[in-house]
């Protein structure tokens, strides 16, 4: 219970990392609020924990997202902690194949909601005199490979991101850090790779438990890093 009184952010929480991310955090005493899109995605999160607050907030809206997050912020005293696992997949084509509107579609859903995120609740971070930001990079955006280009790239820049921000941040006493996961151990992607050796993945709930560490007390010296979280997948 290193989290009491600490109000979180879960961007992605209804995914298949973010649900693990969100039970870890409420079990260690958060209160953890997830913006969502989608309805039916949230009240199954929330059916599960009823503990979780939501946000229903378009990520790539920089307006929205900030109005939500102040929202938060006065209704809870502050944000202290950001999670941004919010994001998504696309590949299986090379470069000179691709649509210039897949690498849109990637930078916005990759790394235009971490930024947007990250501006929204940094203000209030800043307020509280600390706090702590992870972000959901790849495996790929270090060790990329044929007909990933797009993602990669998206991913790449989440890591960027982060090191920035580390630096900017530092004399706020806010943590920037990023965890880099390969194929995790998840419902959809069991379904969409079924001869795949899933005993290599690692299992959201392994990844969380990272992320936990990285946001609570015993991990303040650490900022700008990238965390491999792949195991042997």
């Amino acid at each position: 219970m290193d989290l009491v009184n600490k109000i979180a952010i879960v961007t992605g929480g209804t995914g298949g990392l973010g649900v693990a991310v969100v039970e870890r955090l409420l079990a260690a005493g958060a209160t953890v609020v997830t913006p969502y899109a989608q309805e039916t995605a949230f009240h199954a999160l929330h059916e599960r924990f009823p503990a979780v607050i939501g946000m229903r907030v378009d990520l790539t809206d920089e307006a929205a997202t900030k109005a939500a997050y102040d929202t938060v912020a006065a209704m809870h005293g502050g944000i202290d902690i950001v999670i941004n696992a919010a994001g998504g997949f696309a590949g299986g084509q090379p470069v000179h194949q691709t649509p210039w509107s897949l690498w849109q579609t990637q930078l916005d859903i990759n790394l235009k909601t971490a930024v947007i995120s990250c501006a929204a609740a940094i203000p209030h971070m800043i307020e509280r005199s600390g706090g702590a930001i992870v972000n959901v990079s790849s495996r790929t955006a270090t060790q990329t490979g044929a007909n990933l280009a797009a993602y990669a790239a998206a991913k790449r820049v989440v890591l960027q991101l982060t090191e920035a921000l580390a630096a900017e941040l530092l004399p706020h006493n806010i943590t920037v850090n990023a965890v880099l996961p390969s194929v995790i151990d998840t419902p959809a992607n069991r379904a969409a790779m079924p001869n795949a050796n899933h005993e290599r993945w690692v299992k959201p709930e392994e990844i969380a438990a990272v992320i936990h560490f990285l946001v609570g007390p015993t991990a303040r010296i650490i900022s700008g890093a990238a965390i491999p979280v792949y195991g042997k997948a």
